[in-house]
Parts: structure tokens; C-alpha cells; sequence
């Protein structure tokens, strides 16, 4: 996926969660934060960012930037929580995304409901094999090991399980943790902030959900899938 006209910037406070105070152009701007999550590690005074700018744009949009990357030291980290669902479509589509048990998929459908959840993917494979997808950004690491979730997540929690459900009923079921940087060597879910999570994964791996987990190239305007990372959930 690409984005169109990318300013620099340095990050100066977050007053809520949907807003960032930054300095861009020698002028102090507030831009929309498309990450909700809580990037302590990553949103500190001073660090550099990345700005979509909207000007000549704006439609009904209140704010002129988008903040969608940031250095971490000499890390860019894409920091656009929609961003992962858009990657995972174009590899998808373009079968450079293999579903572990499907073949090549001639049906892909975003946002679509089983029981209680509302999945990110729903696909059919040529040979009419079925299945659903939940996709997940990561943007926490500490050194090459990528974790999620950076905040306690009921909801993914919720979507988990549902996804055991699924495969009961004869799907097939699958979790994919979108790493939005480079240089990560594994995976693995996020005990300390929220247990539950790490153990609905290692539940649903044992009632035959797959969990994978990719990193992404990662420029100042781009960001796409990159390679397969190991999972740890023990």
C-alpha cells in the first residue's frame, strides 16, 4: 500500500488518544493518531514522525495529518492501525499470502459476520474450502521480538474463540499478526499485559487455528508483507 504526500515531523505530546501535537514545517499542528493503542514505547517527546498530509484534500477531515510512522531509534515503525487489513488484501489477492490449507483464493471478502464476531476476511479457496481470518497490528517490540497486544484486548480475546467455533462448524481458522516493521526474528503474545489473550491463542492452536505472524517493509510511504516470522507461544 502506498500514501500519498509524506511531511516529517517531531512528536510533542498525545492530549487524548486520537490526537497528536506535533512540530512539522517550524509550526507546532495537531494530527489524527490511526493507532488507538497506547505506543508508549514509541510516541516520546521529540521522536521523529511521519505526517500524511491531507492539504488540498480534506473533504469532511477536522485535521490536516494523519501521523502514520515514527523512528525507533533507527527503526521505522508504521504506526496505521488500518494499514494491516489493507497489506493483508493486496497479498492476499495477489497470492503472495499462502493460508496455510487453502489454495489459491478466488473469493475474498472483508468485514463479514460469524456468530457473535465481525472477522476482518472471509475466503473461499478454488477447490471450495472456507475459512475466516482475523488480522491484528503489531506495532510493540523489544529488541527483535515482536509482542502483542500492547493493551488488554477482550475484543481480540472474543475473536479468538470465535474463530475455535469456526472450525468446529468446519472452516478453516486463522490469526495474523501483522508486524509494521523490519529486523523481528519472532512473535510472541503479549503475557505481562493481558494472559488471556496469550491463552486463547495457545487454546485455539491446540482446536486447529493456525497464528501467523509477517513483518513488512516499512518506507516513509509504503508498507507491505515481507517474510514469514516464527510464532512462540510457549
Amino acid at each position: 500500500m502506498k500514501y500519498e504526500n509524506i511531511c516529517k515531523g517531531n512528536f510533542i505530546a498525545r492530549p487524548n488518544r486520537f490526537i497528536a501535537e506535533v512540530l512539522t514545517d517550524g509550526k507546532k499542528e495537531k494530527a489524527h493518531v490511526k493507532n488507538t493503542g497506547r505506543c508508549r514505547e514509541l510516541l516520546i517527546p521529540g521522536a521523529e514522525v511521519y505526517l500524511e498530509d491531507f492539504y488540498g484534500r480534506m473533504g469532511t477531515r477536522k485535521m490536516r495529518y494523519s501521523l502514520i510512522g515514527v523512528k525507533k531509534g533507527d527503526l521505522l515503525v508504521n504506526m496505521d492501525s488500518q494499514a494491516p487489513n489493507k497489506v493483508c488484501e493486496e497479498a492476499l489477492l495477489d497470492d503472495s499470502l499462502q493460508l496455510p490449507g487453502m489454495g489459491k483464493l478466488p473469493f475474498v471478502k472483508r468485514e463479514k459476520t460469524f456468530g457473535d464476531s465481525r472477522f476482518d476476511f472471509y475466503v473461499e479457496d478454488e477447490n471450495g474450502v472456507k475459512g475466516w481470518l482475523e488480522v491484528k497490528g503489531v506495532t510493540l517490540a523489544e529488541g527483535h521480538i515482536a509482542r502483542f497486544p500492547d493493551a488488554p484486548t477482550e475484543r481480540g480475546v472474543k475473536h479468538v474463540y470465535e474463530l475455535c467455533q469456526a472450525v468446529k462448524e468446519g472452516y478453516r481458522g486463522f490469526v495474523l499478526f501483522v508486524i509494521q516493521m523490519t529486523g523481528i526474528q519472532q512473535f510472541e503474545p503479549n503475557d505481562r499485559t493481558h494472559r488471556a489473550f496469550g491463552d486463547a491463542l495457545r487454546q485455539a492452536v491446540k482446536e486447529g487455528v493456525a497464528v501467523l505472524a509477517y513483518d513488512c517493509n516499512v518506507t516513509e510511504d509504503t508498507l507491505e508483507l515481507k517474510n514469514q516470522i516464527p510464532v512462540m507461544l510457549d
